[in-house]
């Protein structure tokens, strides 16, 4: 545990790091450049991030993605501050920005049981996008989904993890790392 950024915290509180500052940046950097890629020059990419998880990932993310876009959110949740998802997502937020006709990037921190994505999806897709395609920071892989995410940030191990967006009841999202609890 870096303790000199952080002496506050207390090794027992955490296990292990999985994915440090460092790999975290490098890997969003090379996101950035494919989604960048992925859409025509002149096209418009509206972002919609996946609160609250994915706050952290989706400031650094949009700054990697040379392109215009316009960047809106969702609040949607499943866990009610459990390590386990209780399988009822409920739309905790949903923003009048129109979907119609637009290419849509869905960006969500970890892709976990998979509820919620394969909730979402289709009331997204009901709007009518021209394209509806999702990156995940962290995919656990436990399950096929409706719509696989086109961009994933790295396979992540079956623990709970924390950090970087990522909490436990809404503690450690602020950490610069991923670690497992």
């Amino acid at each position: 545990m870096p303790d000199a950024v952080l002496p506050w915290l207390r090794a027992k509180d955490l296990g292990r790091v999985v994915f440090t500052e460092e790999e975290l940046g490098r890997r969003v950097e090379e996101m950035g450049r494919d989604i960048t890629r992925s859409y025509p020059p002149e096209e418009t990419l509206l972002v919609l991030g996946l609160l609250k998880g994915s706050f952290i990932f989706l400031a650094d993310l949009v700054r990697r993605i040379h392109r215009p876009l316009q960047v809106d959110f969702l609040v949607a949740s499943s866990y009610q501050n459990e390590k386990v998802s209780s399988g009822d997502v409920r739309l905790l937020y949903d923003p009048d920005t129109s979907l119609e006709g637009r290419s849509v990037l869905l960006v969500e921190d970890i892709v976990d049981s998979g509820t919620t994505m394969d909730h979402l999806v289709p009331i997204l897709e009901r709007r009518g996008p021209s394209s509806l395609e999702i990156c995940a920071l962290l995919h656990k892989r436990r399950v096929a989904l409706r719509k696989e995410p086109k961009w994933v940030g790295f396979d992540a191990p079956q623990d709970f993890l924390v950090g970087y967006g990522l909490d436990l009841s809404e503690d450690y999202r602020h950490l610069p790392f991923i670690a497992s609890v």
